[in-house]
This record gives C-alpha cells, structure tokens and sequence, in this order.
C-alpha cells in the first residue's frame, strides 16, 4: 500500500468456502446515513459540532480506488489508483469489533498434523499475542461493543452468558439448506480430495484431536456478557439490539472465515451491515505459491476494500478511540 496525503479450517469449511463468494460488487448505502436518528430539537452550530466530536471517530482510513483503467497500458489495470489513505468520520454508537474465530490452535508439537494442514496458525499465533490485548483492552475500556463469532464444532461457548442472551435475541436457528444427495462416484471424488488436497489423510487424525479441545485463545477470550454468536442470524441480533451497522473484523482467517463462514462478511453484508478489517489483526489460508509475501492476505483485503467497506491499521483505530473525547473519558473512568 501507498499512503496518498498513502471452522472451520478442515475439508468441510474449505469445500463449503470454495465457490461460495461471486459477482460484481453491490451498491452501499451512504455511510452511516440510514442511522442518524430524527431530533425534533435544533441544536445550534457550535452544539452540533460539539456532538458531532463526541459522536464520532475520525479514522485514517485505507480505501482502493478501483478505476480509472488505462487502455494505452499494455495491462489496463495498472491505472487504477489503487491503494489510498483519507481520514474519515464513522459513527462510534453504530460501530463494533467482531472478534472471529480467534482460536487457541495449541502448539506444532502437541498437533503436529494439524500445523502441517494449516500452518497460518503460527502467524495467527503471534498476532493475538503482539496485537489482541492493547487491542481489546482499548475497545472495552471505550463504549464500543465486542462481539465474538464462533465456531468449530464442539461447542466450546454454549455455557457462557454472552451466547445466551445472543440466543434470546435471536429465537431458533432457521432451517438447515436442504442438502443435495451424493452418488458413489461423488464420494470417491470427496474421499480423493480428503487424501490429496486437505488435510491429508496422515493428518486428519492431529486435525480432529485439534478441534475436539478447541477453545478461545486467552488473549481473546469473551469477557461478561460479550455478545457471542454462532451464525449470522444471531451476529444479527447483537448488532439489532446495539444499533450497530458497521462490523470491524478481526481474526483468522480473512480469505476464508472472515468472508465466508457463518456470521462472516458476506452473510452480515446481505442484512446491509457496512464490514471493515483490521490489517495487523488477521492474516490468510496462503498456498505455496503466496506465502512467502502473504499475497492471499492483500488481495483479501483488497476484497474488502472494495465489497464491504474499508480497511484499518490497528494503531489507526486505537489512536483514534484514544483521541475521541467521549471515549477517553470512559477509557479513564
């Protein structure tokens, strides 16, 4: 980037994640319009500029100019604008953190399989320890919410509070999509990319020992009664009851669960939800070819940029939590 001014992770998730995400991008509503609030009182000017600072966050934000293509360039593209940087104005009492699936992946010698299969799990590691507790401290000192999106498969946040009230406020889960049934050669087919695709049939072993202790990495576990959602109908809820309308992700993975998974971007965009990232909070599923340079990261974030909303450094959104008045003052409280 330039600076202008600059699950699931097994067979199931990947299988269920591939093809799932296509089109052109959809038109957004004007950020944060649909939210103000009618006030039959006029405030005076200097009353409205004051709730304006106190109201809202001032962020410098990444965005990607996706035009205008070039023709008298060998490859049109590279006249895009690309990558640039402007501080914009989000409505903090419209705005959350979703933490999702930040998980406790344990350690390459206790699973040694499952680190072969899904080795993002060191960088992943390393990030909840360098970027999660200022992160977080900072939000939950400030009076926005923190929503944690589950997953995984044994159940690990049925138990807490936070998951409770997110079930009242949901009602049941809808109906399971009605499956389309297989045929032998459809199994052969799934049995073969089980062997040599993912994970490996000498892994699949460490891999389901893996998500049978899954659990929350404790540097981002829920605290109280966080909002916890196990799907996008409850994430739904929370953000219903909280008058939120923009979702900050942050977690792992953002080219795979982050956009694909239950209570991901592209679920919570279809109830209107503006999705943003955060860029040192997350990383990628990389493949031989791109992980050296963590490619699949910048092109999903890329992909966020331009279908879902914006992209933040994580220093960015502290400091301007921190520079808000308001949040200050409940920071220091």
């Amino acid at each position: 980037m330039e600076e202008n001014s600059e699950e699931h992770i097994d067979r199931r998730a990947l299988l269920h994640g591939i093809g799932a995400f296509a089109g052109a991008v959809s038109a957004h509503r004007a950020l944060m319009g649909a939210s103000q609030s009618s006030n039959p009182i006029e405030l005076s000017e200097g009353s409205h500029d004051e709730d304006k600072k106190t109201s809202s966050l001032t962020i410098p934000t990444w965005y990607y100019q996706q035009f205008d293509a070039d023709y008298d360039l060998d490859v049109p593209e590279e006249g895009f604008g690309g990558w640039k940087k402007a501080d914009l104005e989000f409505s903090r009492k419209h705005i959350a953190v979703v933490v999702m699936h930040a998980w406790d992946l344990g350690t390459r010698e206790k699973f040694p399989g499952w680190w072969r299969a899904v080795p993002y799990a060191r960088r992943s590691q390393k990030i909840l320890r360098e970027m999660f507790p200022n992160l977080l401290e900072t939000v939950r000192r400030s009076r926005i919410p923190v929503f944690h999106v589950v997953g995984g498969g044994n159940d690990y946040w049925k138990h807490l509070p936070g998951y409770k009230n997110t079930v009242s406020l949901a009602g049941p889960d809808g109906e399971a999509l009605e499956q389309i049934p297989s045929d032998p050669l459809c199994d052969e087919l799934a049995a073969f990319r089980n062997k040599c695709c993912f994970v490996g049939q000498h892994n699949r072993k460490d891999v389901e020992r893996g998500f049978e202790q899954l659990d929350f990495a404790e540097q981002a576990r829920s605290e109280g009664d966080e909002g916890i959602a196990a799907n996008s109908q409850q994430l739904f809820a929370l953000c219903k009851e909280r008058g939120v309308n923009h979702l900050v992700y942050c977690g792992f993975a953002i080219n795979w669960c982050l956009l694909l998974s239950p209570g991901g971007m592209a679920e919570m965009h279809k109830y209107g939800l503006w999705c943003s990232a955060l860029r040192q909070a997350t990383t990628a599923v990389e493949n031989r070819e791109t992980a050296r340079n963590e490619l699949c990261k910048e092109i999903a974030l890329w992909r966020v940029a331009l279908a879902f909303g914006f992209v933040f450094d994580v220093d960015d959104f502290i400091n301007a939590i921190r520079g808000n008045k308001s949040l200050v003052d409940s920071i220091d409280q």
